[in-house]
């Protein structure tokens, strides 16, 4: 009978990992809630990728609800959410760039080509600032409140449908 037992073991233990590795695969990375929100936005003081003269900081971001969004050259999705950024800047949306882990040339030359949404671009070139905000990837958009509050994450590529069902909602409702 012990020895049934002990020849259970393995199966068991198998099931067990098979339980696991189900439910960790099937959770969605992308949907998940940053530890920031309700928080205030991250101290910062850097140069504009515009201008390296300019340095802002997190008094910028304060006074009116803005949506920073984290891009780079290199990030494929950042070119195709761009048409998005385009729309929610010309229906008045302040936008705020961060320009993360990215040259100074090929982040220039990134908006020269698909344009340029934002008010002013944060250069983040060792992605210091991405690490405060807990950026794992690009593109991740966070809604800054009027206070420099934290009150809503996006990861990854903003859809069409996400800017109406989403984004103006949340940007309606903090304004």
């Amino acid at each position: 009978m012990r020895r049934r037992l002990l020849l259970l073991l393995p199966l068991v233990g198998f099931l067990l990992l098979a339980g696991f590795l189900y439910v960790g695969l099937s959770l969605d990375p992308f949907h998940r809630d940053s530890e920031l929100l309700a928080n205030e936005f991250p101290e910062f003081d850097l140069p504009t990728l515009e201008d390296p003269e300019r340095r802002v900081d997190v008094s910028s971001l304060k006074g009116e609800v803005s949506l920073v969004n984290v891009w780079g050259e290199w990030c494929p999705t950042c070119k195709q959410e761009m048409p998005q950024l385009l729309d929610l800047a010309e229906r008045g949306v302040r936008l705020v760039g961060i320009n993360y882990k990215d040259t100074r040339e090929k982040g220039l030359e990134f908006l020269q080509e698909f344009g340029n949404p934002f008010e002013f671009n944060i250069f983040d070139p060792d992605g210091d600032l991405g690490f405060e905000l807990g950026v794992y990837g690009a593109p991740e958009t966070f809604l800054v409140d009027r206070d420099g509050i934290i009150r809503y994450h996006h990861t990854g590529y903003i859809t069409p449908d996400d800017v109406e069902q989403t984004i103006l909602p949340e940007v309606k409702k903090w304004q």
